[in-house]
């Protein structure tokens, strides 16, 4: 109702209704307004690690996502309206991703949650949302008790025991390593998970680790484990932790005069690595989700599109965030509405979806069957080696 609109009428006859009333109503009628188009505001949750011990990983995530929401929005959104991508730091901090998880479902209302990065970090926020039954999909935690916490619980990574089986294999089947030794962050689930993997494979297939060494996150000095592995004498060290530790590990382990190969995996993927370690570096190999190298022009007309945006070639973080974001948008579009419970069904029914990560199809478990690829490090610089399929 215009304020014109609201004029008296007195015998047929129209009077204006005294200026106050007027702007009252007016007033209103913007607020009325303004309620309409923020309720035109599809909110989805987005938790990561900005600051903190991991945040060049939390950093790529975030400019992933928010360039797959971007490019949504600029398309006509998701039913018609816009993504609002609420993102929240945990600081690399563990009990923070609990909190954040609490404050997303209660105080803004999100339709869907998109994270957390880590899977210890995960792994404190699904039994929330599972319990709120508000859709979670983490792009990037791969411990295989994540999807076990629920039904509204999803990933669009693989899962720890497939990139385990990687790098085994790699092992075995390109280094022709038959002596193994495996070191494990003790501290992270995703470092115990892969290990578990690494260990079940190896052994089943080769002769079966020799010996095994932990550290934990934070640590940084390693010479008593890696003076234990040059005694060793091994063919291949497995190390998969993440980068903070890993760079450390590697150039001590050259400076110890280890030269065999090390073997790592997704947590390996940060410009920082390199960085530490300088050409400690060079011939060592990880598994990751993707690489900036892949010909495929789906792959290649992202890594333009974000180099463009943010100054710096896409990680394996970025790309499985903005793959992430478009999953979880797409599902809510095949939804036909922001209820949670149709969200969930239609994540669960996601097959063949095509992501610069490869293409995706959710199974039975929530988890999701995709490529993977291995990366080696030669001379600062990282090289496609193999793509791996399920």
């Amino acid at each position: 109702m215009s304020v014109k609109g609201a004029d008296r009428m007195v015998k047929g006859r129209r009077y204006p209704l005294p200026y106050g009333i007027s702007v009252l109503l007016g007033a209103f009628t913007l607020l009325s307004i303004v309620g309409q188009s923020s309720l035109a505001e599809i909110k989805i949750g987005a938790m990561t690690c900005l600051t903190g011990a991991l945040s060049t990983f939390g950093v790529s995530s975030v400019q992933g996502a928010k360039l797959a929401v971007e490019e949504i929005n600029a398309a006509g959104g998701t039913l018609g309206q816009s993504i609002q991508l609420i993102v929240e730091d945990n600081g690399s901090k563990a009990g923070e991703t609990a909190t954040i998880t609490r404050k997303l479902i209660s105080q803004d209302k999100v339709t869907a949650i998109l994270g957390d990065l880590t899977s210890s970090a995960t792994m404190e926020g699904a039994p929330l949302a599972q319990a709120a039954k508000i859709p979670l999909l983490t792009p990037s935690a791969t411990n295989i008790a994540i999807t076990k916490i629920g039904n509204y619980i999803f990933r669009s990574c693989f899962i720890d025991p497939f990139t385990g089986k990687i790098m085994a294999k790699f092992a075995l089947d390109s280094l022709n390593a038959k002596k193994a030794i495996l070191m494990t962050d003790v501290k992270q689930d995703y470092s115990i998970g892969l290990a578990d993997a690494i260990g079940q494979y190896f052994g089943q297939n080769g002769s079966g680790i020799a010996k095994t060494f932990s550290y934990s996150s934070g640590d940084t000095d390693f010479r008593t484990q890696l003076t234990d592995v040059r005694m060793e004498h091994p063919d291949v060290v497995f190390l998969p932790g993440y980068y903070t530790e890993a760079a450390l590990i590697l150039r001590q382990a050259r400076q110890l005069g280890i030269t065999c190969p090390f073997v790592g995996g997704e947590g390996w993927d940060s410009p920082a690595l390199i960085q530490v370690a300088g050409k400690a570096a060079d011939g060592n190999y990880y598994t990751d989700h993707f690489s900036a190298a892949d010909p495929d022009p789906r792959v290649q007309k992202f890594v333009q599109t974000y180099r463009a945006k943010y100054g710096a070639l896409p990680d394996a973080l970025a790309a499985l965030w903005y793959d992430g974001a478009r999953l979880l948008s797409r599902a809510i579009e095949q939804a036909g509405s922001a209820d949670a419970a149709r969200i969930r069904d239609a994540l669960a029914a996601t097959r063949g979806f095509e992501g610069v990560t490869g293409r995706i199809s959710i199974d039975e478990n929530r988890n999701a069957s995709k490529s993977g690829v291995i990366l080696k490090i030669d001379n600062g610089e990282l090289k496609m080696v193999q793509q791996i399929t399920p």
